[in-house]
């Protein structure tokens, strides 16, 4: 279980959502945080490598590993 407080703007139109497509407030909160849960994953690993000291690679790099 989550519980979460939106401020009252971003609250109304959750809630103006929900009353119009006839879904509940929960199914489009859960929507959102599965939308962009990878990229956050991505963004927060990537500056873990980055601050470890990680191996980079350039496009170039990448594009001949690929194939592409």
């Amino acid at each position: 279980m989550l519980a979460i407080r939106l401020d009252p703007e971003i609250e109304n139109r959750l809630a103006v959502l929900a009353e119009r497509t006839g879904r509940t407030k929960t199914f489009y909160a859960r929507e959102a945080i599965l939308e962009h849960l990878e990229d956050l994953e991505d963004i927060y690993m990537a500056k873990k490598v980055l601050a470890e000291g990680g191996r980079t690679y350039s496009l170039q790099e990448i594009k001949d590993e690929l194939g592409v």
